[in-house]
């Protein structure tokens, strides 16, 4: 559980929009391979999910990908169970340079993926619908979670905007090895398109690596973990919200603003994210839509 914990971690640090290059052919795909849990769920949800024939280790959603081969991942990638699988098209990591060069020795067409901000998951979207053939359907996908997120702005749009802490990682029980979202990213975006203020904008990364005495000096208003992939159960979640009373002076935990979402659509990158930013809307701003 250490080793996947680590695994979503890193790909939730580190790889977090789009921009996409290519090797190879440029023709339509039929048999495509995606490592990238966020570009499988944008196949599936433009209706393309008949084309993919693997997926990687951390694929959970939607249920269709739990009957397809795995491929591993950003750190562990199974060149030969790909190419046993006769792929069209790979979708993988923009910094997998060894597979790339592997995948070009074999001639399979890759597109090469890397994650920014909010506003590159649209992008994204159109990209990959281009790329495969399903424009159309890409562009209506992308216009529906452009939508759905103006809409949350609009409804928080003239609130006071609460001091987030956005929590990624940290030891279970405990507030040791906390990791928040910094001034960079797609997650400092959904707080910010969720109507609050992220207490670490100041700090241009994606990642914060935050000490009890940080938070402290921060003074979130609101307290905002998101758990995901197989490391929290629904009846954790008090315990894990109590570990916050050993900071019972900072008016999160004062006023009993300290929340837990659980869901892999919270660091994915993907369609869902509308639905996320949605979630993190009614927790920051509770009544407004």
């Amino acid at each position: 559980m250490k080793q996947r914990r680590r695994g979503s971690m890193a790909m939730v640090v580190a790889l977090l929009a789009a921009t996409f290059s290519g090797g190879g052919s440029a023709a339509t795909p039929q048999r495509i391979v995606s490592i990238i849990p966020a570009v499988t769920e944008m196949i599936f949800a433009m209706g393309e999910g008949a084309k993919v024939v693997g997926v990687s280790s951390f694929d959970a959603f939607p249920p269709e990908v739990s009957r397809l081969p795995r491929v591993g991942a950003l750190l562990d990638p199974h060149v030969e169970r790909m190419l046993s699988l006769r792929p069209d098209l790979v979708v993988l990591y923009a910094t997998q340079t060894e597979l790339k060069q592997r995948l070009d020795r074999a001639s399979i067409p890759y597109y090469s993926y890397e994650h920014r901000a909010l506003a590159d998951i649209t992008s994204t979207v159109r990209a990959v619908g281009t790329r495969i053939g399903s424009s159309a359907r890409a562009d209506r996908l992308a216009a529906d979670i452009e939508r759905a997120i103006a809409a949350v702005r609009t409804s928080v749009a003239n609130r006071p905007r609460p001091r987030t802490l956005l929590v990624f990682e940290r030891e279970g029980s405990s507030l040791r090895n906390i990791y928040a979202s910094g001034g960079y990213g797609f997650l400092h975006d959904m707080v910010e398109a969720a109507g609050g203020a992220n207490v670490f904008a100041d700090i241009k990364k994606q990642s914060v690596q935050a000490t009890t005495e940080l938070i402290l000096s921060r003074r979130p208003d609101v307290i905002v973990e998101l758990r995901y992939g197989d490391n929290l159960k629904v009846a954790d979640i008090p315990r894990e919200v109590q570990a916050w009373n050993t900071l019972a002076s900072i008016p999160a935990v004062k006023n009993r603003r300290v929340h837990v979402l659980i869901g892999d659509e919270y660091v994915i990158p993907g369609p869902r994210v509308a639905v996320a930013i949605e979630h993190l809307a009614d927790v920051i701003h509770p009544g407004a839509r």
